[in-house]
């Protein structure tokens, strides 16, 4: 019998960053066929655009700083984030919208620190904060599903109404977004924020055509492939689920609190857990090892902080979804957890 030494943590299946993050953008692929199926195919040229934009960002940076290119590029770390970045954001969203947003998540939030493990922030988070801020008009023109839309879009209206803002045949992107009811769409957390601030209840909004029909169902479908992607990564253990599994959970018995305490004011847990961002955010987003917590507990305390973030935002706050705002200002957190949460080693007292 041979018995062979491991050095810590013990791991003999061992990954060099590539495969890791080419594990990731698999993962992503679901997500992606989900959403281009029910919403139309513009969220490909959003993901092209964005890989090559940041692709020369990193290769400039790279070169100013005389570090080896090629080398950096291979790890696909920036590959990631601009997709992320690419579908965060509305698919008909101008040219121009991803572009700054992938520049500014590669140079400024990734390279600025120091590139690749020197990062604070989430780039792709801190990228789409930024453009929502910056241009919330163009941030909240989001699609109803194919079905449900009033003008049939071809892919050369997309190219078009992405690089010109107008359609082959001179309809705006808000001509787009319009369903065939007359109803211009938004996002089912938005539906229900603007419902609830312009006096109706939970109830009543549910009973209404746009949510009895499909259009509003996407997201739900979206977040159920981007699960799927997620226990790939679970099973593949690219990914640990302490910080998913605390997230969803957390958000979960914080959805339930605010939602037993009056439901026409929150919605239900169920609803939270398959709307926006959440299973996006749970597998893919808050599990970065850059930026997300290192230790066990700090895993668990993390997750749930990003939780309580969302379920806060998303209920009294100004912005309909919220997994961006409550990862970056997790992130702020994450050296105070970690520091208070680190084992002690055997035979040692902490100090």
């Amino acid at each position: 019998m041979a018995f062979f030494n491991i050095t810590s943590p013990h791991q003999q299946t061992k990954r060099r960053t590539p495969e890791i993050m080419q594990l990731v953008i698999l993962a992503l692929v679901p997500g992606i066929l989900v959403h281009s199926y029910l919403f139309g195919s513009a969220i490909f040229v959003q993901i092209v655009l964005a890989i090559f934009t940041a692709l020369i960002a990193e290769s400039v940076f790279l070169k100013l700083r005389k570090r080896p290119i090629l080398n950096s590029l291979k790890d696909y770390s920036a590959v990631v984030t601009a997709i992320l970045l690419a579908i965060s954001i509305p698919s008909l969203a101008p040219w121009w919208i991803i572009v700054i947003g992938t520049l500014f998540a590669i140079l400024i939030v990734k390279n600025l620190y120091g590139g690749l493990g020197q990062n604070i922030f989430n780039p792709a988070m801190a990228g789409y904060v930024v453009l929502l801020i910056s241009f919330p008009v163009q941030m909240t023109a989001w699609l109803p599903i194919q079905s449900m839309q009033a003008f049939p879009v071809s892919f050369h209206d997309i190219l078009s109404l992405i690089f010109t803002g107008f359609s082959i045949d001179g309809y705006t992107v808000t001509q787009i977004k319009t369903s065939i009811d007359g109803y211009s769409i938004a996002t089912p957390l938005e539906t229900i924020r603007n419902a609830i601030h312009s006096g109706s209840t939970i109830s009543e909004t549910l009973k209404t055509t746009l949510f009895s029909s499909d259009s509003l169902q996407g997201s739900q479908w979206v977040n159920l492939a981007f699960l799927a992607g997620g226990l790939f990564l679970l099973k593949k253990r690219i990914i640990l689920w302490y910080i998913p599994v605390s997230f969803i959970a957390a958000i979960t018995i914080f959805s339930f609190i605010a939602f037993a305490s009056d439901p026409d004011l929150y919605s239900s847990p169920l609803y939270h857990l398959f709307s926006g961002a959440t299973m996006l955010g749970a597998f893919f987003i808050l599990t970065d090892p850059v930026t997300a917590s290192t230790t066990v507990k700090g895993r668990i305390i993390y997750g749930s902080l990003c939780a309580l973030l969302v379920i806060i935002i998303r209920n009294v706050g100004g912005y309909p979804d919220a997994v961006a705002f409550a990862v970056l200002l997790a992130n702020m957190c994450v050296p105070l957890i970690d520091y208070y949460t680190k084992p002690k080693a055997y035979g040692r007292k902490r100090t």
